[in-house]
């Protein structure tokens, strides 16, 4: 059987895994009785709540007389370095663009490692059905976005299909009324259009691009044969990163077929497969036959570029919500996620806490939520930026911003970024919408989505992606202006004390919730901390008073997220992680040993 092997990329919510799931069902790779879910390949719990790709996914399909293996790839700048990696796993790339948005930050990303990497772009313009859909300019920023990149002339040819993934139809034209009501339009240019695999002579070469890990048989690479073949029970050699040979048996070798993967005996040259047999296999090493070691270039795995500090759960509230509270539990869980996450980096500070660092706000949130729904206890800090040595240089990363908002909301956005060390390079009006583009620090993107949100009033848009290490600025940058109200007692908050407090700032917490003193309740309505009662109840007289009591009417409290609090917090501040709460809370609980610590500052 012949063979294709492409990857679909786009910017976040552009509509790649839709667009998978109708190739899937197009190619009849599952029953007609089958019962599948939408965006099927998105496995993952959090994947199908936020609507995103966090792990990239391989997929294959039998389509005419081709096996078509499909890699559906994550959006968000976050995972920027699976997308990198998979190119070398490709001849050809479906490039989804939105219909109304156009090209965004994140499709200029992807399409540069793409075209790095000379694999060949087919141009899909998604969600056609929109009624604000504008296909035929947007063909017009693919070929800007192209030729700014400096794409060679053959690569400006590129075929282009029209499509709505959500309703299943393609054509080959703009015009909506030739929609038809199936997705062999898609399949069909793949098939005309994608290059074959660039198959070599010679003997074994693999080289795992992705890990994966199960109890059963350990880590797993999953990558692409470059030649030769390989089989279940071969000796083989792998060649390691830093130049040294381990020889190991192969255990068990996968195929992947629609949402399945498939044990199988061999494989060859041009397959994507996956491997085990190697407990300790990495991505870019060479597995080779013994004795022709050969190496393959190794693949670059993006550096962490924000780090924080996960601890035990030191609270007065420790074990009372979760089964894994002990700093053992903990470490296992974070060194088990190393084994399939290489960008992701942990060490050990001390017994009870580790520095764990990751591509960005995104990645580690997802690791704290996975680890909450497993019954984990933690604490973490805020994240910062990791700062690097450069030439004798201090430098910190930064990133390119791109925002979209309504024109009533511009001034102020423009004068928050001012005071995050934001530097503007484009301002644009499309249909209505100001599109600003901005360089800006890594640091000064910390806790921004909760306060752009407020500014736009959840009517704008934000992406973000890592554009380069520039000379640190010593500007001060992150932390949160206003002040937090801190419990000063333990008990149950009550509506009497939390009424009473109203006026001081915005609560966080409802009436009859359990407090420890240092948990943070409320945000202060000035730039200092305040130390408060909030389980104070009212006192209680044999005296009838004249005026009757009335009912205490309190304002609704402000629900605090996992990524509200990351971002909210300041470095003196830590987010209290259980399965069923996220709590504030000063690093210092006692209230006197803070004001002592505050005051030597």
């Amino acid at each position: 059987m012949k063979k294709k092997n492409i990857a679909i990329i786009a910017h976040v919510d552009h509509g790649k895994t839709t667009l998978v799931d109708k190739l899937l069902q197009a190619s009849g790779t599952f029953r007609e009785n089958e019962n599948v879910q939408e965006r099927a390949m998105d496995s993952n719990d959090i994947e199908r709540e936020r609507g995103i790709t966090i792990l990239a996914k391989t997929t294959a399909i039998n389509y005419k007389d081709y096996r078509i293996n499909i890699l559906d790839t994550p959006g968000h700048a976050d995972f920027g370095g699976e997308v990198e990696r998979i190119m070398n796993m490709v001849d050809s790339v479906l490039l989804v663009v939105d219909a109304y948005e156009g090209t965004m930050p994140q499709t200029r990303f992807v399409l540069k490692k793409a075209m790095e990497a000379k694999v060949k772009p087919i141009v899909v313009v998604n969600k056609i059905d929109k009624e604000a859909a504008r296909p035929k300019e947007v063909i017009d920023e693919v070929m800007e976005l192209f030729i700014d990149l400096g794409a060679e002339i053959e690569d400006l040819e590129f075929p282009v299909v029209y499509v709505s993934a959500i309703n299943g139809t393609s054509s080959f034209s703009p015009d909506l009324s030739t929609q038809e009501e199936d997705m062999t339009k898609v399949l069909d240019i793949i098939i005309e259009n994608a290059k074959d695999p660039d198959i070599e002579e010679g003997s074994l070469q693999f080289q795992p691009a992705l890990l994966d890990y199960n109890d059963f048989v350990g880590r797993i690479g999953i990558g692409l044969v470059k030649r030769g073949n390989i089989k279940v029970g071969q000796m083989v050699s792998c060649m390691r990163i830093d130049g040294s040979i381990k020889q190991f048996r192969v255990a068990k070798i996968y195929g992947f077929l629609g949402l399945k993967r498939i044990e199988i005996d061999s494989a060859e040259a041009g397959d994507i497969i996956a491997i085990a047999g190697l407990p300790d296999i990495s991505v870019g090493e060479t597995i080779c036959e013994v004795g022709k070691e050969e190496a393959l270039p190794l693949l670059h795995v993006d550096e962490p570029t924000l780090q924080m500090t996960f601890g035990v759960n030191t609270s007065p509230f420790c074990g009372k919500d979760g089964d894994l509270v002990t700093a053992r539990k903990i470490e296992d869980r974070l060194f088990k996620e190393t084994e399939r996450d290489v960008s992701l980096r942990v060490e050990s500070l001390d017994n009870e806490s580790w520095l764990v660092s990751g591509r960005g706000e995104l990645h580690l949130g997802i690791l704290i939520e996975n680890m909450r729904r497993e019954g984990y206890e933690l604490q973490v800090s805020k994240p910062k930026v990791i700062i690097k040595e450069i030439d004798g240089q201090t430098c910190e990363p930064y990133e390119e911003l791109q925002i979209e908002c309504p024109e009533d909301s511009v001034g102020s956005v423009i004068e928050k970024l001012g005071t995050r060390g934001a530097n503007m390079e484009n301002m644009t009006n499309v249909n209505g919408l100001v599109r600003l583009v901005y360089t800006i620090p890594s640091r000064g993107l910390i806790g921004f989505s909760t306060d752009f949100m407020t500014l736009t009033k959840g009517y704008g848009v934000m992406n973000h992606s890592f554009k380069e290490y520039k000379p640190y600025e010593s500007v001060d940058i992150g932390e949160r202006s206003l002040g937090v109200l801190v419990s000063m007692e333990n008990g149950k908050s009550t509506a009497y004390a939390l009424g009473a407090l109203e006026d001081r700032g915005v609560m966080f917490v409802e009436p009859g919730e359990d407090i420890y003193e240092g948990m943070i309740v409320g945000e202060h309505s000035r730039d200092n901390d305040l130390a408060v009662n909030v389980i104070k109840s009212k006192n209680l007289t044999n005296t009838r008073s004249a005026g009757k009591d009335h009912t205490v009417v309190l304002k609704r409290p402000r629900l605090i997220t996992l990524e509200y609090a990351l971002d909210y917090i300041n470095s003196d501040e830590l987010v209290e992680i259980t399965p069923h709460h996220i709590r504030l809370r000063k690093k210092i609980l006692n209230t006197e040993q803070r004001k002592k610590a505050e005051n030597k500052k």
